[in-house]
């Protein structure tokens, strides 16, 4: 696999969030190192076998996983959706990642760290929110086991205000529904067949609910994202952020 090397254009519009005036040594070129952390998570190596060519691979992973710790990786998700993001219309919806044997072991168990058995296996679910252009804005983990619909009023609280929510039969919930009408928010949700009497929606707007399904997609090119490797959910919710970041954002 080709090197992958951070452009000007994305490191211009990462370096101003990086963490300042860190007590220690000063820190390995910024730039190489998240270089090399993108490299990983796109080729899905073991961070031991990341190229020399990024510096030592436990400085590549320490970078990573401390600044994980400290909610970086989200945070920097954050500050370049905010200043672009446009909710008007909203999707939300969720994706399963397989997780591999690798990611076992960690200490809390596997409902500590998101992972439940599902019809696929072991499995977590990457739950995320979508602006009107189908970039991912907000992110949340589960295990592969919780329902959408649980799992949907964690994440819309980090939604901010929004016109439109497009969500596909598994929200279709008359409590998610009525919150979002307090909210002033129009639900563009199908009802389920089992509803005895039909639901009215939007269904014109609801084609671009294929948006939130492309984004998907895209993230799963990066192959630490399609399958998960890592024990802690934080470290997988970070690989996500970033992943995130460079597809959408940047």
């Amino acid at each position: 696999m080709a090197l992958f090397w951070l452009s000007d254009e994305a490191w211009a519009a990462i370096e101003p969030h990086l963490p300042r005036n860190q007590p220690g040594a000063r820190r390995v070129d910024d730039r190489r190192v998240i270089s090399g952390i993108l490299h990983v998570l796109k080729g899905g190596c073991r961070w031991c076998d990341c190229p020399t060519d990024y510096g030592p691979s436990t400085t590549v992973y320490n970078r990573f996983n401390r600044w994980s710790r400290r909610g970086f990786w989200l945070k920097l998700l954050d500050a370049l959706a905010d200043a672009g993001a446009v909710t008007k219309n909203t999707a939300i919806d969720s994706t399963y990642v397989k997780a591999q044997r690798a990611a076992f072991g960690a200490k809390g168990g596997r409902s500590a760290q998101a992972i439940g058995r599902s019809r696929g296996g072991w499995t977590t679910k990457v739950h995320a929110l979508t602006d009107v252009i189908g970039r991912p804005y907000a992110l949340m983990l589960t295990a592969g086991n919780v329902s959408d619909v649980r799992a949907a009023p964690a994440l819309l609280k980090q939604a901010g205000r929004m016109r439109y929510l497009l969500a596909d039969k598994g929200y279709d919930a008359d409590q998610l529904r009525r919150s979002l009408r307090d909210a002033g928010t129009v639900s563009v949700i199908p009802g389920r067949r089992s509803r005895k009497r039909g639901i009215c929606y939007d269904k014109e707007r609801y084609r671009g609910r294929y948006l939130i399904e492309n984004a998907f997609c895209r993230l799963k090119d990066f192959r630490r994202v399609h399958t998960r490797y890592d024990k802690l959910a934080a470290n997988f919710l970070s690989g996500v952020a970033l992943a995130t970041a460079i597809a959408f954002w940047l």
